[in-house]
């Protein structure tokens, strides 16, 4: 199975700083290709809210090579794969917190991260980022956002608290596709918007689904977004 893949990454028109961070790897393995695909939202209100999100892209991008990767080799059960990324998750936590301790601040970032092999899919979530399934017309949402009632996120990695990631898991099929985005790539725009404009049947290219993506993500800033705004899309094939 191949993967047509395309990103957008943008500071966008208001903000001083780009505190998102955007993974997108593929590898071909003896078992097939490969995804890893991952939106980190560095906290706004916190200290130092694009070192958090790219810290968490790094440790994904080196679980993925040092720890996935074998484990995909020598076809370990999904639950295994599963448990690997919450470990990693909980490490990371802790690695936050001391050095939140140290330097006196608080930091965090959502996290929404998709494996992606032709046989299944998995995904980890925390926070207000989103991942999508768009298929047969048709936009699901696959993770929650984990908000309370005043817009304050009740669940992140960083310094604040050990939480355990959001878990979802399925099998790939022809004909859909997967968006993760930071709340700034969505939050103008009704799900009916993006289902139009990202339908998988109509994407035949990697640069046509990052002109889509540019469009979508202009015209959020046309409405008056002024958070970064940072998108993956993912169409099996």
């Amino acid at each position: 199975m191949d993967f047509l893949t395309g990103v957008y990454w943008c500071r966008g028109r208001v903000a001083v700083k780009n505190q998102d961070a955007l993974l997108l790897q593929q590898v071909l393995t003896r078992r097939g290709r490969v995804l890893l695909a991952a939106v980190c939202d560095g906290m706004g209100g916190a200290s130092r809210g694009e070192e958090a999100a790219g810290y968490v892209a790094e440790r994904l991008q080196e679980w993925f090579y040092t720890e996935f990767l074998w484990m995909f080799a020598e076809k370990k059960r999904i639950w295994v794969i599963r448990r690997s990324l919450d470990r990693l998750v909980w490490h990371m936590q802790q690695q936050m917190r001391r050095y939140g301790g140290e330097e006196k601040l608080s930091l965090g970032t959502t996290m929404t991260v998709l494996v992606l092999w032709e046989k299944g899919w998995l995904l980890w979530h925390l926070g207000d980022s989103r991942a999508y399934r768009l298929r047969r017309g048709c936009m699901e949402q696959l993770s929650t956002d984990h908000v309370a009632d005043a817009g304050k996120l009740t669940k992140c990695v960083g310094s604040f608290g050990d939480f355990v990631p959001e878990h979802k898991m399925g099998v790939p099929k022809a004909g859909e596709g997967f968006l993760l985005c930071s709340d700034g790539f969505r939050r103008q725009m009704t799900e009916r918007e993006l289902r139009d404009v990202l339908v998988p049947a109509q994407l035949r290219e990697g640069a046509q689904i990052e002109r889509r993506l540019k469009e979508l993500g202009e015209a959020c800033m046309k409405r008056g977004e002024r958070d970064n705004l940072s998108a993956v899309y993912i169409k099996p094939g």
